[in-house]
Order: structure tokens, then C-alpha cells, then sequence
């Protein structure tokens, strides 16, 4: 077996394309320039240009938007499998920085080498095309989870996208999943302050919903939780059209 089979990232492409042993090869070549990274310190800084995209092997990551106070939007987390700045090697400069929340390995994908595998092979490059989408999709939901949805379901919902997200890549279970997020990354990424994000834990873990508690999310009751946030994860698409 190809050691690259059970990366993270093919193992979320298999979802939606039956991978060849050139494809995995493909896969395995683009992760050869393997790089760690500390916590805390930008991988890419927003208005980056001339950069190379990141596949994330190892760690959790933040993507945001800095304003001009200081503050920044948190738009999304990064977990194993997923591509980091893959939109700005197409467009040349980063709309956004990426910070590791922990420290994180990740293989440096430069744009000759990623557009070289597109022409390769087709079926990896419409898989990663899947990804990229489902990635969008993401961000959509996310917008509607900060205009529309009181704090208590925006949580709900945010914990569970995030148990499927983890679940695709064998860190998570219908149970619950290990998550080193900290009550001021919610805040960020919700829209909320820190001492909202504390209420509304509480208050979930008090209706025998979630506990969130010492890096650890457990579903106290899994079903009623995608009740009251009426989660539906085909956004997600988890599985795909499954090519051959």
C-alpha cells in the first residue's frame, strides 16, 4: 500500500473519486516538500503574493480577515486533509492570512507543481475541484450561520459541521472529536464575545446537548442536537458522486 493512502487528504478525496495508483502517486509527489510550523505564527499573511499553496497533514489552523482596529473575523478552521491558500495561487495574492492554532506540519504545494498535476490527471484535479467547492459551500453556510442564526443554534451547528468535517478524515465519531479551539477562537469565528461563547456552552451543556470542555467535544445527545440546530450536512456533500 502507497503510504500516501492514508493520508488525511487522500483519504477525503477517496469520498469522491476511486484513486488510481498514478493518482495516488500524483497525491504522494505533491507532498514531498514536508514543513513544520509553530502555533501562533502566520503561514500566510493577508496581501501575500508569490506563495505556494499548504496541504495540512498534522494540526489544526485559522483562516481570517484582519480589520483595520485590530480585530479579526475568523473564517474558517483548517483540519488535516484540507488546502491552505490553494484559491490565491490562482489569483496571485492572499485575500487572507493563516495562523496555526497548534503546531502543525504541512507539505508546500508551489503553483507549477499543483498546476502540473492538474494536467496530469484530471480525475485528482476534478477531486480537488470537489474539495475547493465544498470548502465555498462552507464559507456560505458560515454567513448565514453569522446573520441568521441566534447564538445558541449558531454553535450547535458550528460543533457539528465540524464533527462531520473530522469524522471524513477518521478524527471524529457521531460521539465526539478531540478540538484544541479556545472559547476566544469561537468568539472570532462566531461572531460573539468570549463571555457570550462561555453562556451559550453552558447552556448547551445544561440541556444535555454538548459538552465542550478540556479540548474535548462530546455529544451528550446527538440527534436532538441536530434537531435544535437543524444541521443538514448535505452542504457537505461527505460522500460525493463516487467517479471509477
Amino acid at each position: 500500500m502507497n503510504p500516501i493512502e492514508k493520508s488525511p487528504l487522500a483519504r477525503k478525496l477517496s469520498s469522491f473519486v476511486a484513486l488510481s495508483t498514478n493518482e495516488l502517486e500524483v497525491l504522494h509527489h505533491l507532498h514531498r516538500r514536508r514543513r513544520s510550523f509553530v502555533a501562533g505564527r502566520d503561514l500566510v499573511q493577508q496581501g501575500q503574493s508569490e506563495q505556494a499553496a499548504y496541504i495540512l497533514s498534522e494540526g489544526w489552523v485559522c483562516s481570517y480577515k484582519l480589520q483595520p482596529d485590530g480585530s479579526r473575523q475568523i473564517i474558517d478552521f483548517q483540519i488535516p486533509g484540507d488546502f491552505l491558500g490553494l484559491r490565491s495561487v490562482l489569483l496571485r495574492t492572499s485575500d487572507h492570512s493563516f495562523e496555526p492554532v497548534t503546531d502543525i506540519q504541512a507539505a508546500e504545494v508551489p503553483s507549477d507543481d499543483l498546476l502540473a498535476a492538474f494536467a496530469q490527471t484530471t480525475r485528482l484535479a476534478t477531486a480537488i475541484l470537489w474539495a475547493a467547492s465544498r470548502d465555498e459551500a462552507m464559507v456560505v453556510e458560515h454567513l448565514v450561520n453569522l446573520g441568521r442564526r441566534d447564538a445558541d443554534v449558531r454553535m450547535a451547528h458550528f460543533l457539528l459541521e465540524l464533527g462531520s468535517r473530522l469524522a471524513l478524515v477518521g478524527m471524529g465519531s457521531q460521539t465526539g472529536y478531540d478540538c484544541p479551539l479556545t472559547q476566544y477562537h469561537l468568539a472570532d469565528a462566531l461572531g460573539l464575545s468570549a463571555v457570550h461563547v462561555n453562556r451559550v456552552l453552558r447552556q448547551l451543556r445544561e440541556n444535555g446537548l454538548v459538552t465542550f470542555r478540556n479540548g474535548k467535544v462530546i455529544f451528550d445527545d446527538r440527534d436532538r442536537l441536530v434537531e435544535f440546530a437543524e444541521f443538514d450536512p448535505e452542504y457537505l456533500d461527505q460522500t460525493g458522486p463516487l467517479l471509477t
